[in-house]
């Protein structure tokens, strides 16, 4: 197996042959190493492979030493895999474009479970809306026991790794960079934090930086490794709509957040429901087209744990609607201060919400 890493690793450093094609080349020979050393005539038969693109081949990889290129990434201690490993995310391996080598840090072993990822994406100048049912949906999910899988950008995606990390869950993120690059820097914090708890992937070799081409191919990824699509808010050319298409070709379910028609962060969701997604109607109902159903109380509200006797006198004054702080502070008769300091624990442990106008709400 080690011998034929070196093979995909040495066959992704080839200039203009990328993943579809790599892919037809395994199909066509027995091992990436048999590929390596065939003429370049053998080359003909693939699809999209003519003389011109088989002579060009040849000239590459007469510059490369497939094992000695594998001692040098291990020396230089990169964590990845090929399609020749065994923890190769095997939802990957089907869908036309896997990565020849996918470089991870943090837990390898969050991808253990092929149907476990849900994928949640969208904009990155998220509404007040769309962060509150990003975190309403990634919280729920996590507390199912789904991992969220996102790309760490600003808005949405840091929504869901954050509330996933919150929940105790599991997170998976995709970078548009090296795997060592953090992009962008105001995710600094979250991105050492998903290196300690969760797991980060990317298909670009490290030291790669932020650039726009790497994005959209990057999507497909996250595609690649969920078992549906959640686009929580997107514009009309939002980059989520790319991982919608890729979700749509690679077979997986997509779901969006219905939003207003005067929200342009809302318009690329409602496209997709003309094309045939799913609509988010809350989280029990998303929680049952998964195929899970969450437990509720006898009021049909999500039953809090065990807190204690000043949480949990605090959280009873606060009702599934938006409840304004003095009225809180009224009805538990505590000092603001302590109510505040309360109020707080309860948005960390996922059991409120701070809407806007200081009102708070049960989750």
């Amino acid at each position: 197996m080690e011998q034929e890493r070196a093979y995909w690793l040495a066959w992704s450093h080839i200039a203009g042959v990328g993943p579809v094609t790599l892919k037809r080349i395994r199909e066509h020979f027995s091992s990436m190493e048999e590929a390596w050393n065939a003429p370049r005539q053998a080359f003909w038969e693939i699809d999209g492979l003519g003389e011109k693109s088989s002579s060009a081949i040849a000239r590459e990889r007469s510059r490369i030493q497939p094992e000695a290129l594998l001692e040098k990434y291990l020396k230089k201690g990169f964590t990845f895999w090929t399609p020749a490993d065994i923890n190769y995310p095997s939802l990957l391996l089907e869908i036309p474009s896997p990565p020849p080598v996918l470089y991870y840090r943090g837990q390898p072993d969050l991808l253990a479970n092929r149907q476990a990822a849900i994928g949640i994406v969208g904009t990155r100048n998220a509404t007040a809306y769309g962060k509150k049912w990003t975190r309403n949906i990634s919280r729920a999910l996590t507390q199912h026991g789904f991992a969220i899988a996102s790309g760490m950008a600003a808005g949405i995606d840091t929504e869901a790794h954050q509330t996933c990390l919150a929940a105790g869950g599991k997170t998976i993120a995709v970078l548009g960079t090296g795997i060592d690059v953090i992009y962008p820097r105001s995710n600094t914090n979250l991105y050492h934090r998903l290196c300690e708890q969760g797991l980060i992937l990317s298909d670009y070799p490290p030291g790669t930086p932020p650039e726009g081409k790497n994005f959209p191919p990057r999507n497909r990824i996250i595609a690649g490794v969920s078992r549906a699509i959640l686009v929580m808010e997107a514009a009309r050319r939002s980059g989520a709509l790319i991982t919608s298409r890729y979700a749509n070709e690679f077979g997986r379910d997509v779901y969006v957040l219905p939003g207003s028609l005067d929200s342009p962060q809302s318009l690329g969701c409602l496209h997709l429901v003309n094309q045939g997604a799913h609509l988010i109607l809350g989280e029990k109902e998303l929680l049952e087209m998964l195929g899970t159903i969450p437990q509720l109380d006898a009021k049909g509200q999500k039953s809090p744990p065990d807190l204690p006797p000043k949480l949990k006198q605090i959280w009873d004054s606060i009702t599934p609607q938006p409840t304004p702080f003095d009225a809180i502070v009224q009805d538990c008769g505590l000092p603001p201060g302590e109510v505040s300091g309360a109020l707080l624990e309860l948005e960390l442990q996922g059991l409120v919400t701070q809407l806007p106008g200081m009102q708070y709400q049960r989750l």
